[in-house]
């Protein structure tokens, strides 16, 4: 079941019962300033805004009421003091914000704990260790008078605070300056002197040295010198900057060299001015690029596809030839097609729906145009949730292979309620228009491609806002149920 709801001050609650699929549409919000003119220029004339209300002091309020007092709290033992040891540094008053223990309360063993762990995730202390101390009994400040007397207890958190990180000094690099490589390290002054966050750091530097083309980097980081043992040191070896000077293809029979250097990413140098534009050697694209090569060879039928590369230097160690190595291997046939999971809908009128057939070349294009077909015919019957995944299984003959299409069909929807909600002011709309545009009425099992299309229409209408920096942009949302009676 499903329905479209219209968000307006005369509608309540109830219009959201029974519902599963609902039209959300985003009005402009000058819409929300029209119509009585009480603005600037507005016409209504002369009346002042009223004043502001005043609330009074909370002891004043207290006083109005009765002297209300709040509920208390239950325990054994009321916290009489929380101290704090060990703390150089950070503030008494930085630590008392994450304390939940606190003097007056009733202590709790379970919020002694929180605390300890809350303190420890701050990161500013190696440890953190507790005391409890007990103390006699006194009467209850928060009872009447001399009917009860509550024991007290003084909690003591002892910290060990963590060394600050007093400068962070990068050392031997000429490329890259300071400023740049303190971006990327995240380790600044005043953080805690922490090994795990040093050493992070220091492989952030690597990774952004070699997507800088230094391919041949080494970085070390060490921790304090005699005069400062409170300071991080980066000793970079930079080396050369590589760059790419020419890319070759090798193997490739089926598709042109040409057409290959088009889908990988890495670019050669190009000719005049800019012969050192675009050409920096970055291996992980080097990488990426062996696996754009292979699936695009598999989407063609060459599913056994091996792809490689080769890297040669020149003699100064800065100029790179990338050969990509292609074994391209048989290209594959469809066998068989198997439909496996479809308990509603019959296989042959699935079929029906497939463009690659028994004999065809294998394609991963067409074969991901089928999957679409498939789930599309199952959302036009209500199965808007289905899912299908393919499978590929290689015969011991050689070049064929069978393809399996596993099918999830869920559950069939239809809709209930459609209701429409506007935001702003709706008086220039009406919920007919809305109707009108999605082509979907109560009652109908819910069509995919019509909620898509539906989509469509009511943005390119031109009557409601789509720009979202002003307001949400109006969509369709399907709203089970069970989501909409909460």
């Amino acid at each position: 079941m499903s329905c479209v709801h219209w968000r307006h001050s005369d509608r309540g609650l109830a219009s959201w019962l029974a519902c599963c699929f609902s039209l959300i549409f985003a009005a402009p919000v000058a819409a929300q300033m029209g119509g009585m003119g009480g603005g600037p220029g507005g016409g209504m004339g002369g009346a002042q805004a009223p004043a502001a209300d005043t609330r009074p002091r909370f002891k004043d309020h207290i006083h109005e009421h009765g002297g209300m007092t709040f509920r208390r709290e239950k325990g054994d033992k009321i916290v009489r003091s929380v101290r704090l040891i060990g703390n150089r540094r950070i503030t008494a008053a930085e630590i008392d914000k994450e304390l939940h223990t606190r003097r007056g309360r009733f202590y709790q063993y379970q919020t002694v704990l929180a605390d300890v762990r809350r303190l420890n995730d701050l990161g500013f202390f190696e440890r953190v260790t507790f005391e409890i101390e007990d103390v006699p009994a006194t009467p209850d400040p928060g009872a009447k008078s001399g009917s009860s007397e509550v024991a007290g207890v003084i909690v003591t958190f002892r910290v060990s605070e963590r060394p600050m990180i007093s400068t962070v000094v990068y050392h031997g690099n000429y490329r890259v300056n300071d400023r740049d490589l303190k971006g990327r390290s995240g380790v600044s002054q005043g953080d805690p002197l922490n090994e795990f966050a040093i050493e992070s750091g220091r492989r952030r530097l690597v990774d952004y040295y070699r997507g800088e083309g230094f391919n041949q980097v080494s970085i070390e980081s060490t921790t304090g010198t005699t005069d400062d043992p409170e300071m991080v040191i980066f000793r970079i070896n930079e080396g050369p900057k590589e760059r790419i000077s020419a890319i070759h293809i090798e193997g490739n029979q089926v598709v042109s060299r040409a057409r290959l250097k088009k889908i990988i990413q890495s670019r050669g140098p190009m000719v005049g001015v800019i012969y050192y534009l675009g050409n920096t050697a970055n291996m992980e694209k080097i990488r990426a690029d062996e696996a754009l090569l292979a699936t695009y060879y598999q989407n063609l039928g060459f599913l056994t596809v091996n792809v490689g590369t080769r890297l040669e230097y020149d003699e100064t160690g800065t100029w790179l030839t990338v050969t990509y190595v292609i074994k391209e291997g048989p290209r594959f046939r469809i066998g068989d097609i198997q439909i496996v999971g479809n308990d509603y809908i019959k296989e042959e009128s699935l079929r029906r729906r497939l463009e690659l057939a028994p004999g065809d070349m294998f394609s991963g294009t067409i074969m991901r145009a089928d999957i679409g077909q498939l789930i599309y015919g199952y959302g036009e019957l209500g199965f808007i949730y289905a899912e299908v995944e393919p499978k590929t299984i290689m015969r011991d003959e050689n070049g064929t292979v069978d393809l399996v299409y596993e099918i999830t069909e869920g559950d069939r929807w239809k809709i209930g309620h459609i209701n429409v909600l506007i935001d702003g002011e709706p008086h220039l709309m009406r919920e007919t228009t809305m109707l009108n545009l999605i082509n979907m009425r109560e009652g109908d099992f819910i069509d995919r491609r019509q909620l898509e299309l539906g989509r469509r229409r009511i943005e390119r209408s031109q009557l409601l806002e789509t720009n979202p920096q002003v307001a949400e942009p109006p969509d369709i949302k399907v709203v089970p149920l069970e989501e909409v009676l909460r």
